[in-house]
């Protein structure tokens, strides 16, 4: 492992010119401003110098309480790739005729001109407010004056009607943190869960005092005139507000790893909820305090359970849709085909619907809850035990504690003896437990009618094949060409109609000709496209002109060609995170090389088998030569759709040595 050593001195002049920071709006120094790359982190494009935040929950006569966030930001530009963050955007959210408001003050750029402060303000043209759907809005703001240097400020309000969730808190970014500080000042009527996540943990501070609300009521004279004037009435009343501070200093960059399904989901942040309301002389309100009160809360909304109830506008369509049907799986695929032709998904991730079902249903588009919804209510319809499964979607981060707004996404679960069988009606291209990889994140949580709920497995355990045969030969001058036939099943069966699918055939050659080193590719064929169940196959005869070497008369070949595994996506010394494949699989490669006439072996890669412990995975590579032709067999085979960070260290090793193998050449000389 590599250990970065820093000078004490050098480590103690940051601190301590971290802890002597004026952490506030304006203060820019010339300090700042001359620096030219990060204390610690000196290749950073950019750094947080800090950032500085609060949620506060105020009540007005109007509306009771509302939330407020304020935050505000210093950034440092140190090299040109770090403009992107001169650009940015706070998102809002709209509910019907209410939505959250943005106010943004104070931004403006510093940079240094002739040895002085110049400021550059945001003006109201570097302001920008889109819709980004019917939910949610976003305001982007593009900060002027920018170059190598610049540190740029600024800060913005959120006044929000909707107290039942905070905004997340990031105390980690792509970038170092300098400082980063967040603050809640919470009612003692309101009880939020709050969740920390990461790596790297803030310094907490708590504190109760006392507040108080005055309300004022006013009574009129009734219409004979009694009571004469109106006369106004205050009433106080008193409650105590907690108080609590996160503080962090010198937060390292979160770095993208291979095979992270979010990085998000192992970033430095804190999450809130509300969990719990308990007004006085009030029977205490429960949300989300456990998965019990979660599910309940949700099966219980209007756009959710209740929809699950409609079926007068579809049962005689499914009447006709399941004659004909004998067995359960028969059934089951039926109605899933036949959602998934009816109804096109409108790309809304939401868990509960817009529209509903009956409406989506006539107009035959909708969102993933109307959609998998009505698949549920269809089921129930012809006698399964179909339920509904809370889902959060891979971009959407991993549910970690008892949360309404964790979910996004709904799918349909069938109960049966021998386990679940889950459904999404949204992609043309799912079956029966084969699921968008959108979804595939980690754990659903299934509703039942009766308010029980349990966890559900949604990471896939069934081996995804690709199978690959390849007969190629080499001429003497170096020119390979051949013929490859190749079998998706499951999820790569899933992913490769996929990718076909969105482009033209001629625009997806052309594609898999650059994948493939440049070949030619020609007699393309494929079996299966449309008949989901069956493996997609391809076939095509292709040929190449630099899939060889030639030096001092020798000939020098990968024997796996462009199959060749060149690169260990697992490079770093300490990984923090679990490697995610998204499902298990299994590249299987049969290969036949003719060798040119003249020519005879000098040097073969030698067989080997990797196999890892805890039959995490297992790769082989044997070859042999029979005459002017050699035969190469290849198997390399993850058997987990997750792999802990405990293993990462056995995995890197395994990478190492089937790309050391698969790269090893074969030598030809001339007899």
């Amino acid at each position: 492992m590599k250990i970065k050593i820093f000078s004490l001195a050098v480590l103690l002049l940051f601190i301590s010119k971290t802890a002597a920071q004026e952490f506030k709006l304006g203060k820019v120094t010339i300090e700042e401003l001359k620096e030219k790359r990060h204390s610690i982190d000196t290749a950073a494009v950019a750094a947080i110098l800090y950032k500085k935040g609060s949620a506060r929950l105020d009540y007005n006569q109007n509306d009771g309480f509302v939330l407020t966030t304020e935050v505000e930001t210093r950034i440092k530009i140190y090299k040109k790739e770090g403009y992107t963050y001169a650009n940015q955007t706070i998102g809002y959210s709209v509910l019907g005729n209410s939505k959250e408001s943005i106010q943004i003050t104070d931004a403006n750029t510093f940079n240094l001109v002739n040895g002085k402060i110049e400021k550059t303000k945001l003006k109201s043209d570097g302001i920008f407010d889109e819709s980004v759907n019917k939910f949610l809005g976003r305001k982007k703001i593009t900060m002027p004056g920018i170059v190598e240097g610049s540190v740029i400020e600024f800060r913005y309000v959120v006044k929000s009607p909707y107290v039942s969730w905070m905004r997340d808190w990031n105390f980690q970014y792509a970038i170092p943190v300098n400082h980063s500080e967040f603050t809640t000042y919470i009612p003692e009527y309101y009880v939020y869960n709050v969740m920390q996540k990461g790596y790297v943990f803030p310094k907490v501070t708590k504190d109760r005092k006392s507040a108080s609300i005055i309300l004022t009521s006013k009574e009129r004279p009734d219409a004979r005139g009694n009571g004469g004037a109106t006369s106004f009435s205050q009433d106080k009343i008193d409650y105590f507000e907690d108080k609590t501070n996160y503080v962090i200093d010198n937060v390292p960059a979160i770095k993208e790893e291979s095979f992270v399904n979010n990085i998000d989901n192992y970033r430095a942040a804190l999450s809130y909820e509300l969990s719990v309301v308990k007004w006085p002389n009030t029977p205490i309100k429960s949300y989300s305090s456990d998965w019990n009160s979660v599910v309940k809360t949700i099966y219980d909304y209007d756009d959710f359970g209740q929809e699950l109830n409609k079926t007068g506008y579809f049962e005689e369509d499914i009447k006709a849709v399941l004659a004909g049907t004998n067995t359960s799986d028969e059934k089951i695929l039926a109605l899933l085909n036949y959602v998934k032709s009816r109804v096109k998904w409108d790309e809304y991730e939401r868990y509960t619907c817009d529209k509903g079902v009956k409406k989506a249903y006539q107009e035959k588009v909708g969102n993933c809850a109307e959609i998998n919804l009505m698949l549920t209510a269809m089921l129930r319809y012809a006698g399964f035990t179909a339920n509904p499964v809370l889902v959060s979607t891979r971009s959407n981060g991993i549910p970690l504690f008892p949360n309404r707004t964790a979910f996004n996404y709904v799918i349909a679960a069938v109960e049966t003896p021998n386990g679940n069988i889950l459904l999404d009606a949204t992609d043309k291209f799912s079956t029966p437990n084969t699921l968008p990889l959108r979804v595939l994140n980690w754990n659903g949580r299934l509703i039942r009618k009766d308010g029980t709920s349990e966890e559900v497995n949604l990471m896939p355990t069934k081996i995804s094949g690709d199978n690959v045969f390849m007969n190629y030969a080499i001429d003497a001058e170096g020119k390979v060409t051949g013929k490859t036939r190749r079998q998706y099943t499951d999820y790569n069966a899933m992913i490769t109609r996929d990718n076909i699918s969105n482009l033209k055939e001629e625009e997806y050659l052309e594609k898999l000709e650059n994948k493939h080193n440049k070949i030619e590719i020609s007699d393309y064929s494929k079996t299966n496209e449309k008949d989901i169940l069956q493996p997609i196959i391809e076939t095509y005869s292709f040929a190449g002109t630099n899939l060889c070497e030639l030096i001092g008369g020798k000939i020098y070949v990968n024997p796996m060609l462009f199959f060749t595994e060149d690169k260990n996506p697992f490079t770093q010394e300490v990984r923090e995170y679990p490697v995610d494949f998204s499902y298990p699989f299994a590249d299987k490669y049969n290969i036949t090389i003719q060798i040119p006439e003249g020519f005879t072996v000098e040097t073969l890669p030698a067989p080997t088998v990797v196999t890892m412990e805890d039959n995490l995975g297992t790769f082989k590579f044997n070859i042999a030569a029979n005459g002017n032709s050699l035969q190469l067999s290849v198997l390399h085979q993850i058997n987990e759709a997750i792999v802990s960070a405990e293993k990462y260290e056995m995995l890197k090793d395994y990478y190492k040595a089937m790309v050391a193998k698969e790269t090893e050449k074969i030598v030809l000389k001339r007899i």
